[in-house]
């Protein structure tokens, strides 16, 4: 095959998109050992390791076979003399290679795995897959985020699960004239009956504030982080229904009004102060 095209040949072309479709072989046939060999449900590192490897395979092979086809040296001139489509690519080709490389140091970085609950901004939901130009969140209400790794390796990331403790905080408010040594002491015993609130570090009841309406107490407990929504609604049960049955109220907002002048009420026909 001697004939030339864009200079290069024909020979030289099929030689390189051949040499390309095997390397492409070999890349996703190594992703696909790499998987497997981990079993049934290989781990969030593993599959984001294969993706990783699966993609730079891709990526050097591709350049390999522009150099195999002889057509390397001219790509340069082919984009200018692309005009404004050459424009266009351009800008489209920098947006993919910033969220590639944005993707590779979040895998470095590692500040959340698949499987993990986050809140990403006003986003949050648990990760789903993370991909070399994405990821993937599926939110509270199960409908499904894209990312681009560049937004995200930009924003402030909250994994709610990346050490095994986790800390609760809750207040309650308890009446002025209820005893708030026998309240904390209610609360406390009623922590003290719960299994997954931990012993270490200490459960701390105290006075945090003398609100408008009520003596606020604070509740602070170490729970382990996969449960810490679970240990949260069965706490504030628990402490409600332990004050109630302790007769302490927990009131709601009141507000008095001082009228500078007498009021008077009619009722019926005449009038009553």
């Amino acid at each position: 095959m001697a004939y030339s095209i864009a200079g290069t040949t024909i020979g030289n072309i099929a030689f390189a998109v051949g040499f390309f479709y095997f390397m492409y072989l070999i890349a996703r046939k190594s992703k696909d050992y790499l998987l497997l060999s981990a079993g049934k449900k290989p781990s969030p590192e593993l599959q984001i390791q294969a993706k990783v490897f699966y993609y730079t395979v891709l990526i050097i092979s591709f350049l390999l076979a522009l150099n195999l086809a002889g057509i390397g040296t001219y790509l340069g001139a082919i984009l200018a003399a692309a005009g404004i489509t050459g424009i266009v690519l351009g800008f489209s080709a920098q947006t993919v290679v910033s969220n590639f490389i944005s993707g590779l140091f979040m895998y470095f970085d590692r500040p959340m795995k698949i499987g993990d609950p986050v809140k990403i901004g006003e986003l949050g939901g648990v990760v789903e897959d993370m991909r070399i130009l994405s990821t993937r969140i599926r939110s509270w209400d199960g409908t499904l985020i894209r990312i681009p790794n560049e937004k995200l390796f930009n924003s402030n990331i909250i994994n709610l699960q990346r050490y095994p403790a986790r800390r609760l905080d809750v207040r309650i408010g308890v009446a002025y004239g209820e005893d708030a040594n026998r309240a904390v002491n209610v609360i406390r015993k009623t922590l003290d009956e719960m299994s997954l609130v931990l012993a270490e570090p200490e459960p701390l009841v105290f006075v945090d504030e003398l609100g408008d309406n009520a003596v606020v107490l604070s509740i602070r407990v170490w729970t382990p982080s996969e449960k810490w929504f679970a240990v949260k609604t069965e706490l504030l049960h628990r402490v409600k229904k332990a004050l109630d049955e302790a007769g302490i109220e927990i009131p709601f907002p009141q507000r008095v009004n001082w009228f500078a002048n007498e009021l008077k009420v009619r009722i019926g026909d005449g009038e009553r102060d």
